[in-house]
């Protein structure tokens, strides 16, 4: 008598445990999240498929994701999407996952950003979902996505394409603002740039000590080096304004760099969980005082 496959719940509780034993977090809704991929579904659809059997094919498939999850691979690669302010963008292995804490710099600058025709630099772009959601939630924004990874600025393409707005989105590979040509304007800078200190990244958990890309991570001896560079390039380019995602306990350091390159108006957003996450400041030509 041949051996009975497996089931779909069958198959959740095992991959829950051992996602457990490897040291996962959430390893129900993980469990869940790859079970639904593989067969897509949703999670509440799963339990709708509970007693269906697992073809050997799809048994193998899902091992292979699980082993890699077990390995703390990010799970947003292993899935190839991630959720971010409302848009569903492709992920791959090597460009930085977008988290929700960016949103909150999404947020800011569709405050501060007028909706009007604009030019918005996006620096460290990764996989484009800053820029992209704001390109989406304005559609007279034209957005320069900038990034020194090739696997970056490829993801951020696809993506751009992926929702329409290529013809909205120049994808250029370079240094901050140096990979934009001087002669052309730029309105607004945003960025999510690299600001943990280079001695915490191997203290982190392991989905990003080991696996996240250093260059998007790595802000120097105490996580500030790009903003040092950053902040006065804009200024130098005469941009009406910056917002810069910030670590937890950088935000009075960014506003004292932003004041000495002489922005002005110097603004703060917190995220969900009441960290400063945000920090913007307007050029002097707005008559706001710092």
């Amino acid at each position: 008598m041949p051996p009975i496959a497996p089931t779909v719940v069958q198959l959740l509780l095992q991959t829950e445990a051992w996602l457990r034993g490897k040291g996962v977090e959430t390893p129900r809704l993980e469990a869940e999240l790859l079970l639904a991929h593989l067969l897509k579904s949703t999670r509440l659809g799963l339990y709708l498929l509970h007693d269906r059997p697992l073809a050997p094919a799809e048994i193998e498939a899902l091992r292979a994701m699980v082993v890699r999850r077990g390995k703390r691979e990010p799970l947003a690669w292993i899935l190839g999407v991630v959720g971010f302010h409302a848009l569903d963008l492709a992920i791959r292995p090597g460009v930085l996952v977008p988290r929700p804490d960016s949103e909150t710099l999404v947020d800011a600058a569709l405050a501060w950003i007028p909706d009007e025709p604009a030019l918005v630099a996006d620096i460290g772009c990764g996989s484009g979902a800053v820029g992209l959601a704001l390109a989406q939630a304005r559609p007279q924004l034209k957005i320069y996505a900038v990034d020194l990874a090739e696997a970056a600025l490829e993801t951020t393409r696809a993506n751009a394409a992926a929702l329409g707005l290529e013809a909205r989105v120049a994808v250029l590979r370079g240094d901050l603002l140096t990979a934009i040509p001087t002669p052309r304007r730029i309105d607004w800078v945003v960025s999510n740039p690299p600001y943990i200190p280079s001695a915490e990244i191997d203290t982190l958990m392991p989905e990003v000590s080991r696996w996240e890309p250093r260059l998007a991570l790595d802000g120097g001896p105490d996580g500030l080096d790009v903003y040092r560079k950053l902040i006065p390039a804009a200024r130098r380019r005469n941009a009406t304004g910056i917002l810069l995602e910030v670590g937890a306990g950088q935000a009075g350091r960014v506003a004292d760099l932003l004041r000495r390159a002489g922005w002005t108006g110097i603004d703060t957003w917190n995220d969900l969980p009441g960290i400063t996450r945000v920090v913007g400041g307007r050029s002097p030509k707005s008559g706001e005082r710092a």
